[in-house]
């Protein structure tokens, strides 16, 4: 009986829309060149003439009997469609006419046509196994026509015919092919109609894969390539050295047809005309892909077929050696559950034979994929396949799932059919390969929550690397993201911490994109994370608390909706109606207060968003805000209907003025000294409150009085954190009318009791006491503001009157006294007999500054140029012309000229000029005008600056002391107010200790031993006369200043300043590091990572080091213990006089407002443990160190809670913002650092930079509710002394190599530079320590080969090649398979993911060990190209902020060596920070790194040291000067009495 042929009923329109698709297909590299003329044959094979299908069913017996070669069949079918449309039209019009006009025909005379399938020969084409596979798994209707659309392309019937033949496997010999070399062609099963055995339905069987060809050569004939036919040459007769003419040439009547011969040489001739065409450049297509499983064809593995006693899955289920039972149970309800079974030796394949990893998102995409191997039965723990049923083609999979672990090391994993369930056992060999990377991926996520650093990889399973983590990020975040669906309302989500939220930007993670599918076993229980320890506070901190977010809560004002990016799979499920949040919508019976949305719904992608809105800001990223600086407040009235009148007669009368002392306002007296409130003219603004300085009438009447005013709490930077009846004094005074007034008020000033330092821990107990009446009408203030710093500070003592002047205002002799300092002064007239015109002054006082003939001072480098020509050291420019070659470089597009961390643009350092003559011109004699002021100076040349110096050049630089000089008798004029600030200069050989204590005596101390004389280029001995130098210097102002102001004010040359050091207690101490400026003394140090704690008892071995949690520790102490459960004694109160401490800060989300959960973590963070510590503790100075983003936290409030706590406290309190590399390290490291001193004591100020630094690292101003605050440091664009580069930090480390362990070595050398000199100190036997590295993997370490050594290069420059490792891997070149939208150059593809051109990710485009890796080009578009991953320090730049973790694809990774490939070690980092050489670390190399990245730059804490000191110095000196005056002056005790109680008692100390 014939086969019975499927009828054609294909419409016009469809058949020209799949012909258009196979065309399409064909361009696109979806199929070779046989596949496509076989099924547009397939297609019109109905509508052809006679003539022509006759030859074709020809040519294909030819092409079965070798009569043929497979090119020349297909040149030939090519012509005779061509034949088929001479009639004008193409041969797809043709045939859609004809199928249109036949197609009826067709299917009632039943005419039979050979299917192509059963025609293929060697099987080495792309096209032909794809054919083979879809034959497989056609299933025939009743009409004939196909059902499966994946097929059909796109799901249409197609005519096809099924024989006996075509069911029988062909064995055929490829033409060309050495002896015995045969292609064997896999079987061929198709289900027929009304098959009565179940066991033939679609299950296609496959033969040995043992001749099997390999992948590459079956897809080496691609379309891109094609030749004529008389040059073509096959893969194997390349191998057989042998070059065969094709068998159309050898004979010509091998077809039987001339027709066909006068064909071929014409299509000859036309071939070589498309050749000569193809030479034309054309865009570049995608390597092709397998439609299915989306692997590239030319690196896919085949599955090598099924044993020939292999069972179907539904055989194999009816095994009794499956079978859990006996028969003989009572009640077996198998039926009710889906069977379980382990398989062993399997191997996964899509329906082409391709072996496919089943966790690419294959199986969520509906893509069927099938399974073999060996079943066992559930019980059966033994791996190999004794005892199994092998089994063929299971499937397709549904689902597949892990379950936990079986109690050791490993992961139950497991696949789901519609018959059973399988829990997988060993794969075959060829299936290794891609388990080995699941259980990689499985094992990390594990772990992940520990420390993958330290994971021990399962036996078998090779060491974690970093490519190991972006391999499997997708998966490990979304084990994440199912571990956080567990989590409460009131835990953290793991999903928000900031190592996961690295990972999803690097890795270019999809949120919510797969979802934990219905799972047939049960899911673990969570056990309950029991959190970090309950914050241990004081009720002042609490109390703050709870106060200022009560009423604000977003739960206590309705809620706020949670914000959704609405595309991920959470936003788009629907309520569960079950959790807590559901059940209180209207929907479900809820009374809809809260309204949130179901926890099952809650949005990953907006949770990652908000924790990133609170990362730390860019180091590089410029202030783009529109605000305004802080000033004084502009005030504006409104009048008032008041009744006025005097009271009394005048106490005054001055001019045409009459002064009173009290004047009735609407029957309430208010007299001189007493307090009133000022109506503004916007009504939206508080009421103005003013103190009544004085009070008088003009002329015309009007009665007036000068207001002192009051700023409120609001407008200070507590915001609205602050009392609103507390104010703060400014210096802002003002004329103002009395008609403006509405009331009298009470303002009180709040002092602190001579019992202050006593009553920590006890409350609020004075603001609480006279406060509680909460009367409108009454305010206090305990604090003096100033705006433009932010500065609170201790009310100043109001200047005497010794006149009884009416007109006393404190306020405005302080502001006499700041413009008193903007004018010259100028004392000490010289007569020296020259009639010059001028009149010269010995001294000059200018700023609060004195300047005598013979000092030296600092200019501006713009002021004068030396007479030497500047010795330019133009760096050579890397050659880009190498990188132009985008098959080599394919990401050298991406850089920019911009080189993170260089230093080229750095200011130079201040230049040095020694005063001999201060004049002005006669005219302008007894001027105060600075500008007419003129010095005439000697300049100093130096060989600290690149640009300008002597000709010894850049070695001279590197190598010469940075406060070196060099005399000159060159000479300039300068203005007074082009004086920056005195310096001291001295002598070498006038110097009297060394020159390193001479250098730390003083910040602005230098030397000079030689003079220069540039027009000779000459050193020589200074003169006489540049030795007679003033001294040592008198400091700063010393007759324009009061006594104790000259004490603080300390200039280079001064006697350094002796003190006793404070007691300190040092929290979250690290390392330790703070403490080298002879201010304290370190007692108590608390850390609880045990080896940060072994780190800093090494290195202060005096101290009392606790590894207790800080809370525990402060609970101990408040409850009365005075030593800790290790018998560690406690610090008490009174004891500490210093704390210091960083308290961490991490885990607040994004949102701008707080919620009841966040304001629930932040009242239990480690700030308000700390705050409670100083609150218990009440020491005389307080320093808190953090990140520079922890004044933006929550739009400030972290910031201003901080502050306000401190101001109730009744601390004087500022903050800032400092670069750590302009106090001398090599490093940009912007900090946050608060300052606060006790009541009585003087506030530091913050250090003036000493080195100069990036002009983008400088950026340290802070806008806090559209307010700008500059910074308090001052004279940011230069400094005293050059910045510190890398070479300066390490350039005499000796080599080391990736993975060094070696803790001690020799240093191979003398230090280089002054840094190197000073970081090494004097030890007596010169031993480096902790020059050691972290161990990179070989792939990473590959990589780092290969970056150029070069200024600037990093991962952007790598070479797209194939490399062998040193573990013997061999590394894989990067596809680029899809177009960039962003990035388009003619046809280039840049992409390496389909997101690339504008669509959704897919997980199959993920490419592993490759040179360059896969995850930066695929997010580079998005993250400003992942600048500076892998990249290499400059010798002449500067560190990146030294982090915790050294990694080259980390937030810095900015961290190779300049010409070794590794990371930098653990010494260079700790150079990087200003650690002294003989500073000891503890712990393996990350602990070290932490150690050293969570610590303060001791050459910063140095700098901020000696501020405190010079304040710890000032009040020594008042204690000492307040008993000098009691002594002469015979002061009783009484008086002395009220000495103390204005200034509270210092433990420890006399007052």
């Amino acid at each position: 009986m014939p086969g019975k042929t499927a009828e054609s009923t294909v419409p016009t329109s469809d058949l020209h829309k799949q012909l258009a698709e196979l065309k399409e297909d064909y361009d696109d590299g979806c199929i070779t060149e046989k596949g496509y003329w076989k099924k547009k044959v397939r297609l019109l094979q109905s509508s052809l003439p006679d003539e022509i299908s006759k030859q074709i069913t020809e040519l294909e017996t030819d092409l079965k009997e070798n009569t043929v070669t497979e090119k020349g069949y297909l040149k030939k079918i090519e012509k005779l469609l061509g034949d088929a449309g001479k009639n004008g039209q193409s041969v797809d019009e043709t045939s859609v006419k004809a199928a249109a006009k036949n197609g009826s025909d067709h299917a009632t005379n039943g005419s039979h046509s050979k299917n192509d399938d059963a025609g293929n020969g060697n099987g080495s084409s792309n096209g032909d196994a794809h054919v083979h596979d879809e034959a497989e798994h056609v299933n025939v209707n009743d009409s004939g026509s196909c059902d499966k659309k994946d097929d059909c392309e796109d799901g249409s019937p197609v005519a096809m015919e099924i024989t006996e033949e075509d069911m029988k496997p062909v064995k055929k010999v490829t033409p060309g092919a050495s002896a015995g070399t045969k292609r064997i062609n896999r079987d061929k099963e198709t289900k027929k109609e009304q098959s009565p055995d179940p066991a033939k339905n679609s299950k296609g069987r496959r033969t040995s894969g043992k001749d099997q060809p390999s992948i590459v050569a079956m897809f080496k004939k691609t379309p891109a390539k094609r030749k004529a036919e008389d040059e073509c040459v096959t893969e194997d007769e390349k191998g057989n050295g042998e070059k065969r003419v094709k068998s159309e040439k050898e004979d010509p009547e091998a077809d039987g047809s001339s027709e066909l011969k006068t064909q071929t040489e014409k299509l000859k001739e036309e071939t070589k005309e498309e050749t000569a065409a193809s030479t034309v450049t054309s865009p570049k297509l995608p390597p092709p892909k397998c439609r299915e499983c989306k692997q590239f064809l030319d690196d896919v593995k085949m599955f090598t077929g099924d044993p020939s006693f292999a069972v179907e899955e539904f055989i194999m289920l009816t095994d009794p050696k499956l079978s859990l039972f006996t028969g003989e149970e009572e009640n077996i309800n198998s039926a009710d559950e889906r069977p379980q079974h382990k398989i062993t030796n399997f191997s996964i394949y899509d329906k082409n034979g391709h072996l496919c990893p089943f966790d690419s998102g294959l199986i969520e995409k509906n893509i069927e994929l099938y399974f073999s191997g060996y079943v066992k039965p559930i019980y059966d723990e033994n791996q190999l396949i004794e005892g199994g049923i092998a089994t063929q083609k299971m499937g397709p999979i549904n689902e597949w799932w892990t379950a936990g672990f079986d109690g050791g090391e490993n992961a139950l994993i497991g696949f789901t059919t519609a018959f059973a369930d399988y829990i997988l056992m060993t794969p075959s060999d060829e299936y290794v390969f891609v388990m080995d990377t699941l259980k990689e991926k499985i094992y990390m996520s594990k772990d992940l929550i520990n420390r993958i650093e330290t994971a021990i990889p399962p036996q078998g399973l090779a060491s974690f690397t970093e490519d190991s983590l972006l391999r499997h990020a997708q998966w490990i975040v979304g084990q994440v993201e199912s571990y956080d669906e567990a989590a409460d309302d009131d835990e953290s989500l793991l999903l928000t911490t900031p190592c996961m939220r690295a990972l999803i930007k690097l890795a270019g993670v999809t949120l919510g994109k797969r979802r934990v599918l219905k799972r047939q076993l049960r899911r673990e229980v969570r056990p309950k994370n029991a959190g970090p320890t309950k914050a241990t506070t004081t009720k002042l901190v609490s109390d703050i608390f709870d106060s200022i977010f009560q009423g604000q809560l977003d739960d206590k004002v309705g809620g706020v909706k949670r914000r959704r990016c609405g595309v991920c799979e959470a936003c788009q499920q629907p309520e569960c109606g079950q959790c807590r949040a559901c059940l209180d919508m209207v929907k479900f019976g809820g009374s809809g207060k809260s309204k949130q949305a179901c926890v099952h719904r809650s949005c990953p992608n907006m949770a990652v968003l908000q924790a990133e809105e609170d990362d730390a800001l860019d180091e590089d990223k410029e202030q783009k805000e529109e605000v305004v600086t802080p000033a004084k407040t502009s005030h504006r009235f409104k009048k008032q209907k008041i009744d006025l009148s005097w009271e009394g007669e005048p106490v005054h009368v001055k001019g045409k003025k009459k002064y009173y002392s009290a004047v009735w306002m609407n029957d309430e007296k208010v007299e001189v000294g007493e307090c009133v409130t000022v109506k503004p003219d916007d009504p939206s603004t508080p009421l103005y409150v003013a103190r009544v300085m004085y009070m008088w009438q003009e002329v015309g009447g009007e009665k007036m009085f000068h207001a002192h005013w009051f700023t409120r709490g609001n407008d200070t930077i507590l915001g609205e954190t602050s009392d609103p009846q507390e104010l703060f004094l400014v210096d802002d005074c003002q004329d103002t009318q009395l008609t403006f007034c509405v009331a009298k008020v009470k303002v009180e000033q709040q002092s602190p009791s001579a019992d202050w330092f006593m009553e920590g821990g006890n409350g609020d107990i004075i603001i609480n006491e006279r406060m509680s009446t909460g009367d409108d009408n009454t305010f206090f203030f305990q604090k003096w503001y100033q705006p433009a710093e932010a500065r609170f500070e201790d009310v100043p003592v109001v200047p005497e009157n010794p006149d009884k002047l009416t007109t006393f205002c404190p306020s405005c002799i302080r502001i006499k006294e700041i413009e008193l300092k903007e004018t010259a002064i100028l004392e000490n007239k010289l007569d020296d007999g020259a009639d010059d015109g001028r009149v010269h002054y010995g001294l000059v006082k200018f700023q609060g500054s004195e300047f005598r003939v013979g000092d030296s001072a600092f200019f501006h480098p713009e002021v004068f140029v030396f007479n030497a020509k500047p010795t330019v050291v133009r760096k050579a420019k890397q050659d880009r012309s190498m990188f132009e070659d985008e098959e080599k470089y394919p990401e050298a597009y991406r850089k920019t000229d911009y080189i993170k961390g260089s230093n080229e643009e750095v200011p130079q350092p201040f230049r040095v000029g020694r005063i001999i003559d201060i004049y002005v011109k006669r005219s302008d004699r007894g001027t105060s005008d600075p500008e007419q002021v003129a010095l005439r100076i000697k300049k100093f040349y130096s060989s600290i600056s690149d640009l300008e110096n002597t000709h010894k050049g850049s070695k001279a630089c590197l190598s010469s002391d940075l406060n070196q000089l060099y005399w000159s008798e060159e000479e300039c004029k300068v203005s007074l107010t082009q004086v920056e600030e005195k310096c001291h200069v001295v002598y070498s050989h006038d110097i009297t200790q060394s020159l390193e204590e001479y250098f730390h005596s003083g910040q602005n101390n230098f030397y000079f031993s030689e003079a220069y004389n540039a027009e000779t280029k000459e050193f020589y001995e200074p003169p006489l006369t540049s030795r007679n130098i003033r001294g040592k210097g008198k400091g700063k102002g010393k007759s324009s200043k009061p006594k104790e102001e000259v004490k603080l004010s300390t200039s280079g040359g001064q006697e350094e300043m002796h003190i006793q050091p404070l007691r300190s207690l040092d929290v979250f101490a690290g390392c330790g590091g703070f403490h080298q400026a002879g201010v304290a003394e370190t007692c108590w140090a608390i850390e609880k990572e045990e080896p940060a704690a072994q780190a800093f008892r090494r290195n202060n071995p005096d101290s009392i080091v606790f590894t207790d949690d800080c809370n525990e520790l402060l609970r101990l102490v408040m409850d009365g213990e005075t030593t800790n459960s290790r018998g560690q004694t406690l610090p008490q109160k009174g004891d500490v006089e210093l704390l210091c401490g960083g308290p961490p800060c991490q885990g607040f989300s994004g949102m701008n407002r707080f919620n009841s959960r966040e304001y629930s973590k932040f009242k239990n963070s480690l700030i308000a443990s700390y705050l409670s510590y100083c609150d218990y503790y009440r020491p005389r100075y307080f320093l808190l160190e953090n990140v520079r983003n922890f004044v933006s936290f929550k739009k400030s409030m972290v910031l201003k809670l901080t502050l306000r706590c401190l101001v109730r406290m009744g601390y004087q309190c500022t903050f800032g913002i400092l670069q750590a590399g302009s106090y001398g390290v090599p490093q940009t490291r912007r900090r946050a650092i608060i300052l606060a001193a006790a009541p009585g004591e003087k506030l530091p100020t913050y250090p003036h930079p000493l080195h100069t630094f990036s002009r983008r690292g400088m950026q340290l101003s802070v806008v806090v509710d559209d307010r700008k605050y500059e910074s308090c440091a001052g004279r940011l664009d230069c400094a005293p002394f050059r910045t510190i580069t890398v070479r300066d930090s390490m350039s005499d480390l000796p080599e080391i190599r990736n993975g060094a362990k070696t803790e001690e070595i020799s240093y191979n050398g003398d230090p280089i530079s002054h840094f190197q000199r000073e970081i090494r100190g004097k030890q007596t036997e010169p031993i480096l320590r902790d020059h050691i590295c972290k161990e990179m993997s070989a792939l990473v370490h590959a990589r780092m080969h290969y970056i150029p050594k070069h200024p600037g290069s990093d991962w952007r420059d790598l070479p797209n090649i194939e490399v062998r490792l040193s573990d013997g891997n061999k590394t894989k070149k990067l596809r680029y398979s899809h177009h960039d939208k962003k990035h388009k150059s003619g046809g280039q593809l840049r992409g390496v993911c389909s997101c690339a051109a504008g669509r959704g990710c897919d997980p199959m485009d993920r490419q592993f060990n490759t040179l360059i890796p896969w995850c930066l080009p695929h997010t580079g578009n998005r993250h400003n190209h992942w600048a500076g991953l892998y990249g290499r320090l400059d010798w002449d730049g500067f560190f990146s902020t030294t982090v915790t973790n050294p990694e080259p694809m980390g937030k810095q990774g900015r961290v190779l060596h300049p010409e070794q490939n590794r990371v930098v070690s653990v010494r260079e980092c700790a150079r990087s920070q200003g650690f002294p050489d003989t500073y000891r670390f503890f712990g393996n190399v990350l602990d070290r790194h932490r150690q050293i990245g969570n610590a303060v730059p001791p050459p910063m804490a140095r700098a901020i040291g000696i501020e405190i000191k010079k304040c710890v110095h000032w009040k020594e000196q008042q204690v000492e000067d307040s008993k000098k005056a009691s002594s002469e002056d015979g002061t009783d005790d009484k008086e002395d009495e009220m000495k103390k109680e204005a200034i509270p008692v210092v433990p420890g100390t006399s007052n």
